[in-house]
């Protein structure tokens, strides 16, 4: 049958609505993994055990399973006991926390390698250790792992993709959509291609600039 093109403008609003649904998405869960990965990350390290060895049961739970899983569980399989989350806020539940766990793992490793001076001298100066991890430790490990921090969301603005399965209508959905009017895969799915790759450029360009401002700071 041959391209065309052509027929792409014509959806063009529903591809645009589709891509700042992707954005919404990527930014909601992806704060939620920031400060979800601090927060599991201190409870792993300082925790006691009766809370840590069940974090880590959860946290193998999440990094062992497809994401794609965890999604329906949180979807469909919350509703079973009375929890009815809309779908949106249950893609970027499952998304927050998936990618959280894995932010988790850096940030302790960042947490890990500030040197132990840096606590001792903030308890002898009267800090509390919560005050000392929240003011003296958490700030220096995270500016250091802002890297691969940031690839971790790079790869979270890709797998979004995925909350098209439980009705989010995202830039996938919106193509597919647009697919079963016009039948015309290769066109609609070159063009959200497109602009998944116009966001990832935008979401490049804010990582760089956070890593510039921290290295400045440092």
């Amino acid at each position: 049958m041959g391209l065309d093109f052509s027929v792409v403008p014509a959806f063009a609003g529903a591809l645009f609505t589709g891509a700042l649904w992707t954005i919404a998405i990527t930014v909601s869960a992806a704060i939620l993994s920031f400060f979800g990965g601090i927060i599991f990350a201190v409870i792993a390290l300082y925790s006691p055990a009766l809370i840590r060895y069940p974090f880590r049961l959860f946290a193998w739970l999440f990094m062992g399973t497809p994401l794609l899983l965890q999604l329906f569980l949180i979807y469909f399989g919350l509703i079973q006991i009375g929890i009815d989350l809309p779908a949106f806020v249950a893609g970027v539940i499952g998304l927050g926390l998936h990618f959280a766990v894995y932010n988790s793992d850096i940030i302790q490793s960042g947490i890990l390698a500030v040197d132990k001076g840096q606590y001792e001298g903030a308890r002898t100066l009267g800090l509390s250790r919560s005050q000392a991890l929240r003011k003296i430790i958490v700030p220096q490990a995270v500016r250091a792992v802002i890297p691969p921090i940031g690839n971790n969301m790079i790869a979270l603005l890709k797998d979004s993709a995925l909350v098209s399965v439980i009705g989010v209508a995202e830039l996938t959905l919106s193509s597919q959509m647009a697919i079963s009017r016009t039948f015309r895969p290769f066109e609609f799915y070159v063009a959200a291609a497109a602009c998944y790759y116009v966001i990832n450029l935008g979401l490049e360009a804010g990582l760089r600039h956070i890593e510039r401002r921290i290295q400045i700071a440092r």
